[in-house]
């Protein structure tokens, strides 16, 4: 009798029953988009981490910035001899430099590693090479002296792709005219790659590290400085007069790599006369809650260094991502709140008006022996199929304005800014350019626990509303009905 008075009842009101459940569908629709944007929103901003951090990476340490010396040199001296009797010397000079000029010893790899709740501990080197291309014509070109301009951001392993500058040598009695260009190269520890430098990259080509090359002299590199320089497995790179056979070309999971060139580490620290030395320390915790108690252990126990967290760094990223997953969290729940509550009131508002206009029917039925909880069962029974058509509605437009979002990946900027601790990978945010900026593609997934919540929402709309309409049908009495006929 439930089911066929029910059928019945909705075939009548078909109108009214879409006009209940599209209320309900535009609330839950905007719950899921709202939900799986800022599902993808923190997802972008993964990779931006992942990105400067190795994979699984929770902290970095590194040594605490000091202050500048007032005696500091300004920029790196490049010597050429253009004492040939040619009338044009071809000269090159590499100037190979630790990122920022902070290094910890490789001792202290062992001891981070020794703290509590530290999983594993890795140490990577970041060198900045600055390569110098001088052809000189008769004259003597004593030296030159000038800042690289193009480092590029230094704040990600291996401080970013790094661009060419030029500078004016010091020139007596000819010409001289050269070439400056820079890029960025991250010593690994080949016995522990699932963390630092290189860990978030895939070889597409060729082969990485084995765990026995940890003093050999063999690269990877990145795909995007390999197709910059026509490099390829195979192929041979030289870095201050020692060549590298190049076993491997890396692909960053997300955006352009940070890092140009990979080495073993021991390999890094002879290049930079850096011998048991390092620039960051790459951390995983035991318990990824407990990341907070970590660093504060590691700050207490090991002096004169800086720990960065995810959290650390998270704070420095601005830009459109920044700025769109802060109106996901903030505007864009509290506006599907606030739909969510109008669509529950409307259906309500909707259901209660519906059995005002059944006064006759519910009052006849109370007069043929219905009690009030039977009245209000059926009430309750419409109004929890209205619920669920609008919730399978709502989660039909969902589903189709995530996969809009997906399928038309709109692109987000992350600039990167700075700590101001000096702390993070590679020598810390603190030395990344203001100007480094990395591009991610926006996705919306949506999670079987957001299709869980559209399902408890239809339930919960449908109970109110039929609890709004139950109440009113409850009040109804037979007389109802004899005044409504005349």
């Amino acid at each position: 009798m439930f089911g066929i008075y029910l059928k019945r009842e909705l075939g009548r009101r078909k109108k009214a029953a879409l006009v209940i459940a599209l209320g309900l569908a535009l609330g839950i629709a905007l719950v899921i988009t709202v939900n799986s944007v800022s599902a993808g929103m923190t997802q972008a901003q993964d990779k931006v981490l992942q990105s400067l951090y190795g994979l699984g990476t929770d902290m970095t340490v590194t040594k605490a910035r000091t202050a500048p010396t007032a005696n500091g040199s300004g920029g790196p001296r490049f010597e050429f001899d253009a004492s040939s009797e040619d009338d044009d010397a071809e000269q090159s000079s590499d100037r190979v430099t630790t990122q920022g000029g902070q290094v910890l010893k490789a001792a202290l790899v062992t001891q981070v590693a020794g703290q509590k709740g530290v999983a594993a501990a890795v140490g990577a080197l970041t060198l900045n090479v600055t390569k110098v291309d001088g052809s000189f014509t008769q004259g003597k070109a004593q030296s030159s002296t000038g800042t690289s301009g193009g480092n590029g951001g230094q704040g990600g392993p291996g401080g970013g792709n790094g661009g060419g500058s030029t500078a004016a040598p010091q020139v007596q009695g000819g010409g001289a005219s050269f070439d400056v260009n820079s890029y960025s190269v991250a010593g690994v520890d080949v016995t522990g790659q699932d963390l630092g430098p290189l860990a978030t990259s895939k070889i597409t080509s060729g082969v990485t590290f084995t765990s026995a090359q940890t003093n050999a002299k063999v690269a990877v590199v990145s795909k995007s400085y390999a197709k910059e320089k026509s490099y390829k497995v195979g192929s041979s790179l030289t870095i201050s007069g020692t060549k590298y056979k190049v076993i491997g070309i890396a692909t960053p999971d997300s955006s352009d790599s940070a890092t140009d060139v990979f080495l073993p580490l021991k390999q890094a620290q002879t290049l930079a006369d850096a011998a048991d030395q390092v620039t960051t320390i790459y951390v995983k915790a035991t318990d990824s809650q407990q990341i907070d108690t970590v660093k504060a252990t590691i700050q207490k126990n090991i002096s004169g260094t800086t720990v960065t967290t995810s959290a650390d760094l998270a704070e420095t990223v601005s830009g459109s991502l920044s700025t769109a997953s802060n109106l996901a969290t903030s505007v864009g729940k509290w506006l599907s709140v606030a739909v969510l509550v109008a669509a529950f009131l409307v259906a309500a508002l909707l259901t209660s008006s519906a059995v005002s206009r059944r006064v006759r029917e519910f009052g006849t039925l109370k007069a043929l022996g219905w009690p009030s909880r039977r009245v209000t069962r059926q009430v309750v029974g419409e109004s929890m199929v209205n619920g669920l058509l609008g919730g399978a509605l709502g989660i039909g437009l969902g589903l189709a304005a995530a996969y809009t979002v997906t399928a038309v990946s709109p692109k987000l900027t992350a600039e990167l800014g700075s700590t101001g601790g000096g702390g993070g990978p590679g020598g810390g945010p603190g030395q990344r350019s203001a100007a480094n900026t990395m591009e991610i593609a926006l996705s919306a997934p949506v999670s079987v626990t957001t299709i869980a919540l559209a399902v408890g929402l239809a339930v919960a709309g449908g109970l109110i509303a039929g609890a709004m309409g139950g109440w009113r049908a409850s009040r109804m009495r037979p007389a109802d009905a004899l005044r409504s006929v005349s």
